[in-house]
């Protein structure tokens, strides 16, 4: 005991500066120096050289001799072609691979895996079918694995891609209305919720839309919906899936061990790039939260400063100026702080989709979010416009920073397009907001209220040469409001038409997705026929609510945001991944509304294999500096 005492009080006092006759030769873990070393190693030329060695030895290794028996080399034979037979894409200087050979084990029964490959097979054959239709992208890898399976051909040039329009090049006017174009006499009309493109009046009364333009057929994507619905509930299936991707995480964590140190050594060696110098683009935010608090703040007080006397209001026939608004609100800009503006979403928020919402409206005062953020307004939306801009030459002078911002359609009248002229566009909210209000008589209505001056504007753009112009610029549509709100309504061949649902209550989400896919394909048939850009459907999907909701994306979205409850069912999970289809995640956004930042899916779904990127949403309300696409966390 004594001993062992005095080797402790040894060790003890060695750590106070006691220097023993072995001392100078130890190296503490943290010395700068050995780490300059390390560095150095992952630089040298002759590390290079050893490990094409050991690769050469490696090789060697496994040379078949002549004696061998026939019995082992049919054993050993497929290792041998693992090793010399690499294929291309897997040839990468330094990386360790690892193959797995034998007869394929699914860990489930035959019978279960042919019964799961079949199900998954005719899976991808309706997204296959629906991306086509409308003109939206679909992988090639799956696309070749399904004509091998189905036995035909691929051929590249049988798969549709959306088109986009070119940025403009140097000393290019965006503006130019020459480029259009020419205006036709077709007719475009609405029937059971989807518009159809006539080539006159009188065909249109007989319903003879023009050829080479089909619409989704209604009974069949009820039925393609209904057997996808019983296929992410089957129990074979679900084990199928859920093991395959396990299998794919398992891949990335030992890539992840193996290659570590070779991708850091990689990342060194790419001279003038790095995180903060790499092209970054922000999929989803919403313009009218694009700008931060700080941001909003200070443009409120300038615009008060310089605009004090200017008329923004007419209440009643009474013109109303910016000092007056703000004394009916017993409001000065000068006392304003970005605590009292109360825009940022907090834990308050959380699974309060109502009170998120609320958040949009500085102070709580209605009155200036449709002053500030909003372009129905008397003053055509003058302010939300000087915003963006704003935002726009942050981005600018970023250089390396890119973003989409979508802007609202509300469906309640067609001259809601007329007054955008920004550069992209969401759409739409709630029917049992403009229903309960009259503010339309029935669900279909808002429908052509939204595409129906689309449609008028790509079969004559020069009658509205400002919207046409502006759609050049538009990429897609998206669908938003809150999720978790359960309408009670399933969508079905007996659910009525648009133009017979005429109640307060809301439709389903399925309900939704569908016409909007529906009348988005007869819009891109429309415009690659005239040679202009087509349009993708993006929708807000899986933030939460059920996991019907990502089925009915993965069946007519291109891409979606969010994608949180995937992690609910193994089969949505798996079929995303086979297809490929990009999600938009904001883990601040969940963070405030409906998941906790430390339960976020992200980093499990990237090493799953599924297509993640990050976005920021709604800087106004999560984000304390700039907006930025990097402002997120990455892991």
């Amino acid at each position: 005991m004594l001993a062992f005492a005095e080797k402790v009080f040894a060790s003890e006092t060695k750590g106070e500066g006691v220097r023993d006759e072995i001392s100078m030769f130890e190296v503490q873990d943290d010395c700068p120096i050995l780490q300059q070393e390390m560095a150095h190693h992952l630089h040298t030329d002759e590390d290079t050289e050893k490990r094409w060695v050991v690769r050469q030895q490696k090789c060697r290794t496994i040379t078949l001799p002549s004696s061998m028996s026939d019995q082992a080399r049919k054993v050993l034979a497929p290792v041998a072609d693992v090793l010399f037979n690499i294929p291309t894409y897997l040839e990468v200087p330094d990386f360790q691979r690892v193959a797995i050979i034998g007869d394929y084990a699914s860990g489930v029964t035959m019978d279960d895996f042919e019964l799961s490959c079949k199900g998954v097979y005719r899976a991808l054959t309706i997204r296959e079918k629906y991306m086509r239709l409308a003109f939206q992208r679909f992988p090639l890898t799956t696309s070749q694995y399904l004509r091998e399976i189905e036995g035909e051909p691929f051929k590249p040039e049988h798969t549709v891609q959306p088109v986009f329009t070119s940025p403009p090049k140097k000393g290019e006017d965006p503006f130019n209305t020459k480029c259009l174009p020419e205006n036709l006499s077709w007719v475009a009309r609405m029937k059971d919720g989807v518009i159809y493109t006539y080539k006159d009046a009188a065909a249109a009364d007989q319903h003879k839309p023009i050829e080479n333009m089909p619409a989704p057929d209604y009974m069949t994507f009820i039925d393609d919906m209904n057997f996808l619905i019983a296929l992410i509930a089957q129990g074979p299936i679900k084990t199928y899936a859920h093991r395959r991707l396990k299998f794919l995480m398992s891949k990335f964590n030992v890539h992840e061990m193996l290659n570590e140190m070779e991708e850091m050594k990689e990342l060194k060696l790419n001279p003038h790039r790095d995180f903060y110098n790499c092209r970054k683009v922000d999929t989803h935010i919403h313009a009218a939260a694009c700008m931060n608090q700080k941001h909003l703040l200070r443009f409120i007080k300038k615009s008060y400063q310089v605009d004090a006397d200017r008329v923004v209001q007419n209440v009643k026939g009474k013109d109303v100026t910016m000092k007056e608004l703000f004394a009916n609100l017993n409001l000065h800009p000068y006392d304003l702080t970005v605590d009292s503006l109360d825009v940022h979403a907090g834990r308050q928020t959380f699974q309060r989709f109502d009170k998120f919402n609320a958040k949009y409206n500085p102070v709580g005062a209605s009155e200036l979010r449709d002053l500030y953020m909003k372009t129905e307004n008397h003053i055509d939306g003058e302010y939300f416009a000087r915003i963006i801009k704003e935002v726009a030459s942050d981005l600018e002078d970023a250089r390396y920073q890119y973003a989409e911002p979508r802007l609202s359609i509300y469906g309640c009248n067609p001259n809601e397009w007329t007054k955008l002229s920004i550069l992209s566009l969401c759409s739409s909210v709630n029917v049992d907001i403009f229903r309960g209000k009259n503010f339309v008589p029935h669900f279909g209505k808002m429908l052509e209220n939204i595409f129906l001056p689309v449609f008028q504007a790509t079969i004559e753009p020069h009658a509205n040469p400002e919207l046409s112009i502006f759609l050049k610029h538009v990429t897609g549509f998206d669908s938003v409001d809150d999720e978790s709100k359960h309408s009670g309504h399933m969508f079905c061949t007996k659910s009525p038409k648009p133009e017979e649902w005429n109640i307060v209550k809301n439709p389903s989400y399925s309900y939704y997705i569908y016409y909007m896919y529906a009348n988005i394909t007869m819009i891109n048939q429309l415009r690659k026929a005239r040679g202009m850009n087509t349009f993708q459907f993006r929708p807000h999907c899986g933030e939460a609510g059920a996991v019907t909701h990502l089925l009915a994306s993965f069946m007519t979205a291109d891409n979606i945001s969010h994608g949180l409850n995937l992690k609910k069912s193994p089969v949505l999970q798996y079929l995303y991944f086979l297809t490929q289809i990009p999600i938009a995640m904001s883990p601040l956004s969940n963070n405030s509304l409906f998941l906790e930042y430390a339960k976020n899916p992200l980093l499990e779904f990237l090493k799953k294999g599924l297509m993640v990127s990050l976005s920021t949403d709604d800087p106004m309300q999560f984000h304390y500096t700039r907006v930025r696409p990097d402002c997120e966390p990455v892991w």
